[in-house]
């Protein structure tokens, strides 16, 4: 899967735990650059990503993600294994 592919995907995802239409993410956002994203909604949006993807993250990968773009690579590094 493509990282603009996982973008998408991931622009889905995040659009439904945060009842948000039509939002537009990129690579260099961040959860602070996205309203309504807060540490709880953080905690549902990477449960949905997990079920998403078929994919488990480690607490440790959690914590290395600081960007979309981060959040991407540490996606498409999962799939890859």
């Amino acid at each position: 899967m493509e990282k603009e592919d996982i973008l998408k995907t991931l622009s889905k995802v995040i659009s439904n735990v945060l009842n948000v239409n039509d939002l537009e993410l990129n690579y260099n956002m961040s959860a602070k650059d996205i309203d309504g994203w807060t540490s709880l909604t953080n905690m549902q949006i990477i449960s949905e990503i997990e079920k998403e993807f078929n994919i488990r993250f480690k607490l440790r990968d959690i914590i290395k993600m600081h960007s979309l773009d981060d959040m991407c690579n540490e996606i498409k590094n999962k799939l890859q294994q």
